[in-house]
C-alpha cells in the first residue's frame, strides 16, 4: 500500500485516526480534570471513601450508552458485538483487578497519570501492563479452549436477549444511573 494514500486495508482513514487522537486527548483531559488520574483519588475509591471515580464512570456509561444507541438508531454506525463468556469476564476481571489493586490505576487512568508525569505510573504501570499482557499472551493458547469458553453468552446485546427495542433497556438504565448519581451527590458520598 502506498503510504500516501488516505485509507488502509481495513478502511481506516486519516480522518478517523485524527478523530481518535482528538477524542483520546479530550478523554485524558477530562480524566485529569475530574481527578481520576490521581493515585489518592483511586485508592480512596478502592477503600470506599471517595466516589469520584464511580461518578465519572457512571457519567461515561450514560453518555456512551445514549451516544452509541443514538448513532445506531440513526443508521450512522453498526454495532459489532464481540463474543463473550463468563470465563473471559473472570480472567479479564482478575487481571484488571490485580493490576488496579497493586498499582492503583486502570488502563485509562494510567495513561492520564503518565501524561501528568507521575513516576509510579510511568515505570510501575508500564511494567505491569507489559507483564500482564505477556502473561495473558503466554497463557492464551491453553486458556482459549478451556476457561475462556466457559459460560459462553455469544454476541447478543441485552435488548436482543430480552427481545425488546434498544431504548426499552437504555432508557430505564439511564434513569437508574442518573438516580444513583443524584443520590451519591446529594448524600455527599
Amino acid at each position: 500500500m502506498n503510504p500516501h494514500t488516505a485509507s488502509g486495508k481495513n478502511g481506516t482513514n486519516r480522518g478517523q485516526l485524527i478523530a481518535g487522537l482528538v477524542f483520546g486527548i479530550i478523554f485524558g483531559f477530562l480524566l485529569q480534570k475530574g481527578g481520576a488520574t490521581k493515585y489518592d483519588v483511586i485508592i480512596g475509591q478502592l477503600l470506599l471513601q471517595d466516589n469520584t471515580v464511580v461518578k465519572i464512570m457512571l457519567s461515561a456509561v450514560v453518555t456512551g450508552m445514549i451516544g452509541v444507541f443514538l448513532l445506531k438508531n440513526m443508521g450512522w454506525t453498526k454495532l459489532t458485538i464481540k463474543p463473550g463468556s463468563v470465563g473471559m469476564s473472570v480472567i479479564g476481571g482478575l487481571l484488571f483487578g490485580i493490576g488496579f489493586a497493586v498499582l492503583g490505576y486502570c488502563p485509562g487512568t494510567i495513561a492520564g497519570a503518565v501524561g501528568n508525569g507521575y513516576l509510579d505510573a510511568s515505570v510501575g504501570g508500564l511494567i505491569g501492563i507489559i507483564a500482564g499482557a505477556g502473561l495473558f499472551a503466554a497463557l492464551y493458547p491453553r486458556l482459549k479452549g478451556g476457561i475462556l469458553k466457559k459460560g459462553d453468552f455469544g454476541t447478543k446485546t441485552l435488548p436482543e436477549v430480552l427481545r425488546v427495542p434498544d431504548w426499552a433497556v437504555v432508557a430505564p438504565a439511564v434513569i437508574l444511573i442518573l438516580a444513583l448519581l443524584y443520590w451519591l451527590e446529594s448524600a455527599g458520598v
